[in-house]
């Protein structure tokens, strides 16, 4: 039984219709955009932890990122509302398709960053003072598609702040190594999502939206392979930093491996051939994730 058949039983039909539809705003069905976000919150979190983060944060980043990223495509699809129906590949969404009004759009956004908020109920008030600039780059960033010339690394910027939060969570502190952990990201998030709007990039031109992919031109793929490099070697450094064991250096080898493979798949430009090689880079944090983790059990074991 789906999960609608099942509202169903209990709710009246108006009401599991408005939940659908809001559901698709929050793009519940779509969790990459979730995924992509919480691997280097969790990375920050372990490193933070040496390995041991406390269940109580870790629950409480994994929560409100879900909570933070579903407002963010609500405000997000609330700014583009004017513009997705032109564009192939979100013509179907809820705005498009005429499913929602402003206002509860608005209401739900409200709602979900609300709930966010209380994820910070049990962390320590540098870690509310950091959800601030986090918040105002979250809200902020679907309307820097308008004047921007490079929204994507905004947005590298908004999916980067839950770094230096998960160490003031931990250590109290935001040292210089959350922030190097921090440029990485924005780099890797400058990457992969100039090849999302790589997707997107025709019809983006068409209706006069700002992406990096239409900034850098005929340089987008050098773009973003140089993005890429440089995330690699920051997490090189940071490494060397955090003085690695080889489960960690095992991420290096499939991360090189798997940005040649994006490199390869986007040189046709083609709207699914790109679209299909940014989901990929979800394996990409998983590997670093990995990584990090067996890293720290594999230091526990050695002390032993």
């Amino acid at each position: 039984m789906n999960v609608r058949r099942l509202l169903l039983k209990f709710l009246p039909r108006y009401v599991v219709g408005r939940l659908v539809i809001y559901s698709k705003l929050m793009r519940v069905e779509k969790p990459i955009g979730t995924l992509l976000l919480l691997w280097p919150t969790l990375w920050a979190l372990w490193i933070a932890s040496e390995g041991v983060p406390d269940f109580v944060v870790l629950l409480a980043f994994a929560v409100g990122t879900f909570l933070m990223r579903s407002a963010g495509c609500v405000v997000n699809d609330f700014a583009d509302r004017g513009f997705d129906g032109a564009v192939e590949r979100t013509k179907a969404r809820p705005f498009a398709r005429g499913l929602v009004s402003p206002e509860e759009a608005i209401l739900l956004a409200l709602i979900l960053c609300l709930l966010a908020a209380l994820c910070l109920l049990p962390l320590n008030r540098l870690t509310w003072l950091m959800s601030l600039p986090a918040l105002f780059l979250a809200v902020t960033y679907p309307f820097t598609k308008r004047f921007f010339p490079l929204p994507q690394f905004y947005l590298g910027l908004a999916f980067s702040f839950g770094i230096p939060m998960a160490f003031a969570a931990v250590t109290e502190t935001v040292p210089p190594l959350a922030w190097l952990l921090f440029t990485a990201n924005v780099l890797w998030t400058l990457a992969y999502d100039t090849i999302y709007a790589m997707a997107d990039k025709e019809d983006d031109l068409k209706i006069g939206i700002r992406t990096s992919a239409i900034t850098f031109g005929d340089n987008d793929i050098s773009a973003v392979m140089l993005c890429h490099f440089w995330f690699t070697m920051l997490m090189v450094i940071l490494g060397f930093q955090i003085g690695a064991t080889w489960p960690y250096w095992m991420a290096l080898p499939l991360t090189v491996y798997w940005q040649y493979e994006q490199y390869k798949e986007i040189q046709s430009r083609d709207r699914w051939a790109c679209f299909r090689t940014f989901l990929e880079n979800n394996r990409i944090g998983m590997a670093w994730f990995l990584g990090i983790t067996w890293h720290y059990i594999w230091v526990a074991i050695q002390a032993v």
